[in-house]
């Protein structure tokens, strides 16, 4: 079975969503004029946005809601990004494609940040109420903007699968090899505790997680990034040769033009979309849930989530495991891979300082991606025993499977579930992201003109107003 989900994944892979990834990114940003690149300075200003600021062109029923700020949309949609990819995924992309792929997963990222820009506006624009928040995401904006019911329904389906249950078998998987390998603790136990804090959590709705996510993401994302700098620090006269081994192997002048060259783009692309998540489709869910007075704010939110994910961490990672040149045993992948590489560099504290980190790296992205199944479920169906029975696999079954699996297994299901579900979300924004170019226009236009909190309202965009529910 293994064997048979591999041949499927090169297929779509190598020949499919390589390049549709690629095309969408540099339509983007073309048509945003680069927007990730000249309003990185706007970018970090919003993360200072209050839930509350700015939300007069917001309608009356939505005025009594229990807000999520900016920043808490942010720290969600990073917790899913910050997770097993960054510390696993960026291992084996080295140990499969070489030193190449960082490259690769450099430029994926590069791009992939106005895709993430696109997607996430419009998953503000398309949002609807919910009881007292907001949901929304690609399956709310390709019934309203697409009016393609079986197309949203295809989604939903196809990222709850994705996010709630197989990557959150990706997540277990990791913390528990991790834990084995710093500690000896066996899996079955780890596994045992952690579906049960996991369920506790979830149970707790998007409040709980996005108050989580918001302690979580920062504490282990500069910890991660101090410990990287100084091992950098203290390697420093190595960083040329690294950089020069980086780009020879992205362009195959290492290992020769052909199937190795194949291999390096596809295992940075695929790792570097397991990372950020830009063009899949997930983080729209969580940035329709945050209170904002333009949908272009989110945009922008989550275009800097993406430069956070790979252009930091993941390099981190990258760096620590190139200098180290274990890269080269071929017994070592995936965390044992960066743990290795740590260990030489810091000693018998590195694979234990790992083994901490994936625990808060991959349970904030587990409880980042049951939410996102939520979202969806909901999208489906409005009955609370389909939710109940949902909760109970993605923070129980699924989170007990990963911990028992093989890591060859609940990678390769995980992106066949990602190129599925990527393929129909770049359908829906490529579509649709005309009304992006338009929202971006207007909102460069305000603070142009002088008004620090650009408002969006629906009038602006005639032709769908009535689908935009949200907005005055």
């Amino acid at each position: 079975m293994n064997e048979v989900i591999s041949i499927v994944n090169d297929a779509l892979w190598g020949y499919v969503l390589i390049g549709a990834l690629v095309a969408c990114g540099l339509w983007f940003t073309w048509r945003t004029k680069g927007v990730q690149f000249r309003m990185v300075g706007e970018m970090f200003r919003l993360l200072t946005d209050s839930a509350t600021n700015g939300t007069s062109n917001l309608d009356d029923a939505n005025k009594n809601h229990q807000h999520i700020s900016s920043f808490q949309a942010f720290a969600v949609s990073v917790a899913t990004r910050v997770g097993t990819g960054n510390l696993a995924g960026v291992a084996t992309a080295i140990a499969i494609g070489g030193p190449g792929a960082v490259f690769w997963m450099w430029m994926i990222a590069l791009l992939g940040s106005a895709t993430a820009f696109v997607e996430s506006t419009l998953g503000q624009l398309f949002k609807q109420r919910h009881n007292n928040s907001f949901i929304g995401g690609p399956a709310y904006y390709i019934q309203k903007g697409l009016h393609c019911r079986w197309m949203a329904c295809l989604f939903a389906i196809l990222l709850t699968i994705t996010f709630g249950l197989s990557y959150n078998s990706i997540q277990s998987n990791t913390i528990c090899g991790a834990m084995h390998e710093a500690f000896g603790w066996d899996p079955l136990v780890v596994g045992i505790v952690l579906t049960m804090v996991t369920l506790a959590t979830v149970f707790g709705g998007i409040h709980r997680i996005a108050n989580v996510s918001s302690i979580l993401v920062p504490i282990m994302a500069i910890g991660y990034f101090v410990l990287a700098v100084v091992i950098i620090i203290m390697n420093i006269e190595h960083i040329p040769h690294v950089m020069k081994v980086i780009v020879t192997s992205a362009f195959g002048l290492k290992q020769g033009i052909g199937g190795a060259l194949g291999a390096t783009i596809m295992n940075g692309v695929k790792r570097g979309l397991f990372s950020n998540e830009a063009g899949e489709g997930s983080a729209p869910n969580v940035a329709a849930t945050a209170t904002v007075s333009h949908p272009v704010k989110q945009g922008l939110i989550q275009a800097l989530g993406v430069f956070t994910d790979t252009l930091l961490v993941c390099s981190c990672t990258a760096f620590i495991i190139l200098i180290s040149g274990l890269y080269e045993v071929p017994e070592l992948n995936g965390i044992a891979l960066t743990q290795a590489a740590l260990n030489s560099e810091i000693g018998a504290l590195g694979p234990t300082f790992i083994a901490v980190a994936i625990l808060l790296f991959a349970f904030s992205s587990i409880i980042g991606n049951y939410y996102y199944g939520e979202a969806n479920i909901r999208f489906l169906t409005s009955s609370r025993t389909v939710l109940t029975i949902y909760r109970l696999f993605s923070g129980g079954v699924l989170v007990m499977f990963g911990a028992l699996v093989s890591l060859e297994m609940v990678w390769s299901v995980g992106d066949l579930c990602m190129a599925l579900l990527t393929a129909c979300n770049l359908i829906a924004i490529v579509t649709l992201g005309k009304y992006v170019f338009r929202l971006l226009d207007d909102y460069r236009a305000q603070k142009r003109s002088g008004i620090k909190e650009p408002t969006f309202h629906r009038g602006l965009l005639p032709e769908i107003e009535a689908d935009i529910d949200c907005w005055e």
